[in-house]
């Protein structure tokens, strides 16, 4: 059937703004659904908090709103636009909670609004935990024992009946927030009073334990025709007991029989027809006993899921805007496969001859004293994805893609340590975030398969491939570079090792690896992902690499192409706000002619959809890959300053390989970031700065904190989010920060500067052309300066900055710009004391601010900066007057501290938030009112709160 005449616009609920556990794939699916429903010519009008998503960008919808998702606000939007229809299931939940509120409130029956993608009925039988094992039971599919409790009362009587441990999950909550696994009545009721107080509905599904059970989604699409697809199915690698966003995933399962899977695919679209989803996605979760075989639902998704993101792209089928469709009337068999190039419908099952394998990442070291065990509820706040040929190539190009600091299976322990032993059972058993790499140090140590299997509970076939890595490990070791020949160093490059680990193997640099690669010719090839193992010819440019035979990449030679860096797995410092920065520099320049190239690993973010850049290669963002790419593609230039510090750190790398880095050279950027450059350069300029020290060991820093005098900020060079930054007081807290925090080295310097107290923080965003510079805005902090940037609250325009001071720093940032011979974007941090400017940092790439300003202003700043950087001038562009908004503008953060009990929540140099929300108003006021609004800060209007001044005491600011 054709698409619903009877809607003509349709509301959009966006995610708001990132937290663990809702995090940038919901950018993405809302995304493609404004694109897909604009397609079909449908009014979109959206409403979402976060200023830095690309589906907040003007052109995205025909009506955006940055405000609040809560239903109050919402209803003053539909009481304006008077929308036809609402489209609930892009935004995760809190886009569900939104419009359940809506519905429960009487607003869109008031105001005649359709919910179309799930119905309110279909959401609640979904989510309500009573409900939902009513209609499991009904269909003749078996739930874990379980109860629910509204009160503790309730809840101890549904303990007795199940037992311990047993695991509690709040109703309505994301992320597992809430939740978790009591193994006695202590733990129960300290989980279950977080939990009531946590859920909207004050409702607990408390169930039977499973841990130890395999757990398997499937990612189910249904038309109103009953038609249903399994775009993909997912495999826990991690047994249960660890939520499904913080376990390592493999996409296809990897350990069904065929007779398993489909009985769990059958099972999967009968949950779907008895819930009632009928116009779109969702996601389906089972577990089943490994001793019994006995096969459980527990729980399903009425919407598009962080794994529907995942499965997108894993399969290249966009759920999302497939969903977005059937949501307006459409059934799969009339829409095309853009992938196949149409040659293929919707209704076609995705089949995929390669293995893809997901890998959290977490932040445990930026929250001291939080538990780092990992449970039900969900603590990661990213993940990479890999693409292999076998699950073995495609779960070490996860380890390198993960950036922290692996290569492969890099050991964690000295086997000669006595207590090695003791400690590579423990963190099998009870797991944290590096328990893939102890389960090789287990290997190492002489554990057999069974061995490591009792403590895990993970089945025996990864634990089998993991061995074996680990073997091929021990023999590169033995036979030295000298025994890697041809057809063994081909072997080892098909099982996905990277240069790097086999240079650390065999005791040789690794630049003598590639060598020897290049002696052999033995180099990657790319094949395409296209839905359906190559059955089909597809010309969508979507690869991944691998070591075999035939190449499918097809590269062009008649257009001038630039290849942009992504930033990896999102983390806390670099997230989502680069993402935005790396896909305006691919529309940019694809508007302008370009073949554009994009590298990313991050299978959250827009930047790795398929149609954002003409050719996308889904590999990890290190040297080795990127310079493979680059020998396939050879590119006119590279971007590396949109990515964050990921590709960064490649730039001198790259440059010295010959690649060609546009905009900012990499010395220009090193000239920035290395601290005795840098004051060279301030020096000559008559800046001002704080008094500072670049140091290489204790005793030096404790020499030169005397001269400069305390409070300090001390933190290593070359780190983003501020990683390892502290405030100390005195020289015993500076012993203890270079005893504890850093490891200090002529290699790896510490910076000491002269905290400034009692002052206000200031940041800049700029273009510099080499011509001109254009200010992109100026905002004020609202947190005092020594909270880090990312953390702070802040304010464009400024709200008590006097005009001189302004025009003082826009001096000042020319001349830096100037200086520094940046090409593209800038940003610079400023202190303000006693009506004096002084000079913190400057940073020649792109900031986390740049969608805020952007947002704030209405100039596309990362479009117009990546127009220069390919040679454009900003007077060319008719780009040249800094705009100053006559309303405010207000970024505010969200803090994870519910994820981490017992953290001290105290906001400091180092940065710990996930997201932001804007707020837009009027006065500074309003603004600040909205923001705190959208960042789910609940204001009090009367109660207690808690004043903590630390000795010396601190100037209230208002």
């Amino acid at each position: 059937m054709p698409k619903r005449t009877d809607i003509k616009s349709i509301l959009i609920l966006g995610a708001g703004p990132i937290v663990i556990g809702q995090a940038c794939e919901f950018d993405y699916s809302g995304a493609q659904a404004c694109k897909a429903l604009r397609e079909e010519g449908y009014r979109v009008i959206l409403v979402n908090s976060n200023p830095a998503t690309i589906m907040t960008d003007p052109e995205m919808a025909d009506a955006t709103y940055i405000e609040p998702i809560h239903w109050e606000v919402v209803r003053k939007i539909i009481e304006k636009e008077r929308p036809d229809a609402v489209l609930p299931t892009m935004g995760g939940q809190t886009a569900l909670n939104c419009a359940l509120e809506l519905e429960r409130q009487g607003v869109l029956e008031e105001f005649g609004v359709t919910m179309i993608g799930a119905t309110a009925d279909a959401i609640d039988k979904a989510e309500d935990r009573r409900r939902f094992d009513v209609a499991m039971k009904k269909i003749g599919l078996d739930t874990a024992r379980s109860g629910i409790a509204h009160n503790m009362e309730e809840a101890l009587a549904v303990a007795a009946d199940v037992g311990y441990p047993c695991i509690i999950r709040p109703s309505f909550t994301m992320g597992g927030t809430g939740g978790g696994i009591a193994y006695n009545r202590e733990e129960f009721e300290e989980i279950c009073e977080r939990g009531l107080d946590l859920s909207p509905t004050k409702e607990l599904l408390i169930d039977e334990s499973l841990i130890g059970w395999k757990e398997y989604e499937m990612e189910v699409v249904r038309d109103k025709n009953d038609n249903c697809i399994i775009v993909c199915s997912i495999e826990n690698f991690d047994a249960m007991g660890i939520h499904t966003g913080d376990s390592i995933t493999v996409a296809p399962a990897q350990t069904l029989t065929d007779k398993e899977y489909q009985i769990m695919r059958n099972a999967s679209m009968a949950v779907l027809r008895e819930i009632g989803v009928e116009t779109g996605g969702s996601n389906v979760q089972f577990s089943v006993n490994p001793k019994t075989g006995r096969l459980i639902v527990i729980e399903m998704n009425p919407r598009v899921s962080r794994s529907s993101a995942l499965a997108s792209k894993a399969t290249g089928f966009p759920i999302a805007k497939v969903a977005a469709k059937l949501a307006v009337g459409y059934t799969l068999d009339e829409l095309m496969n853009d992938i196949t190039g149409g040659r293929t419908p919707a209704s076609f099952e995705p089949s995929i001859d390669y293995v893809v394998t997901k890998i959290p990442r977490f932040n445990f070291e930026k929250f001291a004293g939080a538990n780092d065990r990992l449970t039900t509820q969900m603590k990661s706040v990213g993940e990479v994805m890999a693409i292999g040929r076998t699950q073995q190539e495609s779960l070490q190009k996860a380890l390198r893609g993960l950036e922290v600091g692996a290569t492969g299976f890099d050991p964690k322990v000295s086997l000669d340590d006595p207590e090695a032993l003791t400690k590579i059972r423990r963190e099998l058993k009870d797991a944290g975030a590096e328990r893939i790499w102890y389960i090789a140090d287990a290997f190492r140590a002489g554990l057999s398969v069974d061995g490591v299997f009792n403590l895990t509970n993970i089945d025996r076939w990864f634990l089998v491939q993991i061995e074996e890595l680990v073997r091929l490990e021990e023999q590169v070791a033995e036979l030295g570079i000298t025994g890697l020949d041809a057809d063994f160093l081909r072997v080892l490059k098909r099982k996905g090792f990277a240069d790097a680990r086999l240079a650390k193997l065999a005791g040789v640099r690794e630049a003598e690896i590639r060598k020897l690669r290049d002696q052999y010719d033995l180099h990657p090839v790319y094949k395409r992902v296209d839905t359906c193992a190559a059955e089909f010819s597809t010309d969508t440019a979507y690869m991944y690499s691998t070591y075999e035979d035939e190449c499918e990449a097809n590269p062009s030679v008649d257009r001038d192409k630039i290849m942009v860096l992504g930033g990896g797995p999102n983390r806390i410092g670099q997230g989502i706000e680069f993402d935005y920065c790396c896909v305006h520099a691919s529309l940019a320049l694809r508007e302008d002619g370009y073949e554009t190239i994009m590298v990313n690993c991050n299978p959250e973010t827009v930047s790795t959809d398929y149609d954002t850049s003409d050719r996308l290669y889904f590999e990890p963002v290190t040297l080795e890959d990127v310079l493979e790419i680059v020998r396939i593609e050879k590119p006119k230039g590279v971007i590396v300053q949109y990515g964050g510090q990921t590709p960064l750190k490649l730039a001198r790398a790259l440059e010295a390989a010959g690649v060609p880095v546009i905009g900012t050279s990499p010395d220009a950027i090193d000239r920035a970031e290395d601290r005795e450059r840098f004051q060279q350069a301030v020096d000559r300029l008559k800046l001002k700065q704080p008094a500072n020290a670049t140091v290489t060991a204790i005793e030096m820093a404790v020499e030169k904190a005397k001269e400069i005098g305390y409070p300090l900020v001390v933190r290593p060079s070359y780190v983003l989010g501020g990683r390892a930054m502290e405030i100390v007081y005195d020289e015993a807290d500076l012993r203890r920060y270079f005893q504890t925090a850093v490891s200090v080295s002529n290699d790896a310097p510490v910076l000491l500067d002269r905290f400034l107290d009692d002052a206000v923080e200031v940041d800049v965003d700029a273009i510099c052309d080499g011509e001109m510079v254009l200010i992109g805005g100026i905002m004020e902090h609202i947190e005092q300066a020594g909270v880090h940037s990312g953390d702070s609250a802040c304010s464009l325009p400024a709200y008590t900055l006097s005009q001189e001071i302004q025009d003082v720093m826009r001096q000042q940032v020319q001349k830096l710009a100037f200086e520094l011979q940046v090409r593209g974007l800038m940003n610079v941090q400023f202190a303000v004391k006693d009506n004096e400017v002084y000079l913190i940092e400057v940073n020649p790439r792109a900031a986390r601010t740049v969608p805020f300003v952007s947002k704030a202003t209405g100039v596309p700043l990362a479009k117009v900066a990546a127009r220069v950087m390919a040679g454009q001038t900003l007077a060319q562009q008719g780009v040249t007057k800094e705009i100053i908004p006559p309303y405010y503008s207000v970024k505010e953060v969200v803090l994870p501290f519910n994820k981490f009990p017992g953290v001290d929540p105290l906001l400091g140099p180092e940065m710990r938030s996930t997201g932001e929300v804007m707020g837009v108003g009027r006065t500074f006021a309003e603004a600040f009112a909205k923001a705190q609004l959208g960042s789910s800060s609940t204001m009090r209007k009367s109660g207690r709160a808690l004043l903590s001044v630390r000795e010396g005491g601190q100037r209230a600011r208002s």
